[in-house]
């Protein structure tokens, strides 16, 4: 099979967001072919590693690994690119543990674009008082904008979206069972909310809900 690594190296410049490597369904040839067409003097984010990639693209670029997390499978590879300006402050909430792998892809997003990154985890509706520390940080305008990340049933933006004055965007996630149809009923959830003003990204997407946030605050900047 011909691949044809047809990298997108201006794209930041159209959308002020960089072009992001997507690891999952992508073979070894592929993943570096688009890797190295991006990385020349700059820096590449690479989402949804599976555990196999991480060790691949660790041995590969080796001292140019600046960041990853196996949980998320996510990797920041740097070839002496320049560490972003910090525009804005966020917070990143997730409704459970089992949760972490959507919100860490989330943050580490965030921070690679250029946002500092406040993290809550595990602080679901089953325990809400784990949620006050959060709501504390929220409600003493130390952040610019919020992600919720949950599961189950996806109650935890609706709550806290009825608690802060800050924009709010909410990922379901795959985590649940049964009737949770991997991620379909928190999105349903989050989507039929009677919490106004919660944007929602699709399943999973930490990656999306952190350029969605990002785009948002930078083109209020900006202005």
């Amino acid at each position: 099979m011909n691949k044809n690594h047809n990298v997108d190296p201006h794209r930041s410049g159209r959308t002020n967001i960089p072009e992001v490597v997507l690891a999952r369904f992508k073979d070894d040839e592929s993943l570096l072919g688009a890797i190295n067409g991006l990385l020349p003097g700059g820096r590449v984010l690479v989402t949804k590693c599976s555990e196999a990639q991480l060790e691949f693209l660790n041995g590969n670029y080796q001292q140019r690994v600046e960041r990853f997390d196996k949980v998320s499978g996510t990797m920041i590879i740097s070839d002496g690119g320049q560490q972003p300006v910090i525009i804005g402050s966020i917070a990143i909430l997730s409704a459970g543990s089992s949760d972490y792998y959507v919100a860490e892809e989330a943050s580490i997003s965030a921070e690679y674009l250029g946002l500092e990154v406040h993290r809550f985890y595990d602080c679901g509706v089953a325990g809400f008082h784990r949620v006050d520390e959060a709501l504390k940080i929220i409600g003493d305008n130390q952040v610019d904008a919020v992600i919720v990340v949950a599961g189950m049933e996806g109650a935890l933006p609706s709550v806290i979206a009825s608690r802060i004055k800050q924009p709010m965007i909410a990922v379901p996630t795959s985590v649940g069972y049964g009737t949770s149809y991997d991620g379909i009923a928190a999105l349903l959830s989050m989507m039929n909310s009677c919490a106004p003003g919660i944007s929602v990204v699709n399943i999973d997407n930490g990656f999306g809900a952190a350029v969605c946030t990002f785009k948002m605050m930078k083109w209020v900047k900006d202005k």
